[in-house]
């Protein structure tokens, strides 16, 4: 069977989750699926949410000015202050509930989305993205900035939505220099979610997230990521705990989960059918597992979307 999770574009994501109109037409400009910015009071007051779990084709940065916003990204509940900011890269799972919309109105700040070739553009590389790991699936993606590194972004994103807003991409190189720079300060910034002294467990971890993401519908155990990885099963079950304090069976189901949740939405199939998808050949053992993770069964939860 065909894999049926998409990895929206920014024209989906619009059509499903924003109002129509001529303030929607006049924050995203020609162009906006490379590249687009917002206040975050603009695009709250035509948001319609909830967004239930949903992978973007493009990178989504939001810096906060004031207030809180809570998100889910990954497995976890994400919630930033005034001067943070929300990395959500190309690719990784993301939701946003209607609590979280309520809690999060009166926040102001910054949006902007962005994907690889428009970062790169005339003047970067693909070595680019070496140097920020929060673009990347096992990134951390919150980064907490000190008062004058969240003054200079300030003025680096005000910059940037004034180029956009006035002219949209007709003066590309400006807005990528920007851009490149403003990903330069929240690098200074930036914490990697482990900063454990073994190195080496570090790397193993962030390549098991890497290969997990990319094989999570096909490979289930943690032997089989082990194999990839060239070590013992008993070595990596050891890394993993000691960087992340859980283990990597614990990884796997939640991240079958996570694409058991966009299929869930994306699609009409039956759970027989989504269990197929995400390498199943037993429904009810998927349906338990999904429900000890959930505290529902599929059926529930995806009744549960419809509702919303």
């Amino acid at each position: 069977m065909e894999s049926k999770i998409k990895i929206l574009k920014p024209n989906e994501l619009l059509e499903s989750f924003m109002c129509f109109g001529s303030k929607r037409n006049n924050i995203f400009k020609k162009g906006y699926e490379n590249f687009y910015i917002a206040s975050l009071q603009d695009l709250t007051e035509i948001s319609r949410p909830p967004v239930p779990p949903v992978k973007a084709k493009t990178h989504t940065l939001i810096f906060l000015r004031s207030g809180v916003l809570v998100m889910k990204v990954g497995f976890h509940s994400t919630k930033i202050h005034k001067n943070n900011c929300i990395i959500i890269p190309a690719g990784k799972v993301f939701s946003y509930s209607l609590e979280n919309y309520n809690e999060g109105k009166k926040g102001k700040g910054f949006i902007c989305g962005f994907s690889n070739d428009f970062l790169i553009g005339q003047i970067g590389s693909q070595d680019l993205f070496k140097s920020f790991e929060f673009l990347t699936v096992w990134g951390n993606p919150i980064i907490k900035l000190k008062n004058k590194s969240a003054k200079y972004l300030v003025q680096a994103l005000a910059r940037i939505r004034e180029e956009y807003t006035t002219n949209g991409l007709q003066n590309k190189l400006i807005i990528q220099s920007y851009l490149i720079a403003t990903l330069c300060d929240l690098n200074i910034n930036y914490q990697p979610i482990s900063n454990h002294k073994n190195k080496t467990a570090v790397t193993i971890t962030n390549r098991f997230k890497e290969l997990l993401h990319k094989n999570i519908k096909t490979q289930h155990l943690v032997s089989d990521y082990a194999s990839m990885l060239n070590i013992s099963p008993n070595h990596l079950n050891k890394t993993i705990k000691l960087i992340t304090q859980k283990s990597p069976s614990v990884w796997i189901k939640e991240s079958l989960i996570n694409e058991a949740k966009v299929l869930l939405f994306q699609t009409d199939f039956s759970i027989q059918e989504i269990a197929l998808q995400l390498g199943f050949s037993d429904q009810s053992y998927f349906t338990r597992i999904f429900k000890t993770q959930e505290g529902l069964t599929p059926i529930a939860y995806r009744e549960m979307i419809d509702l919303s």
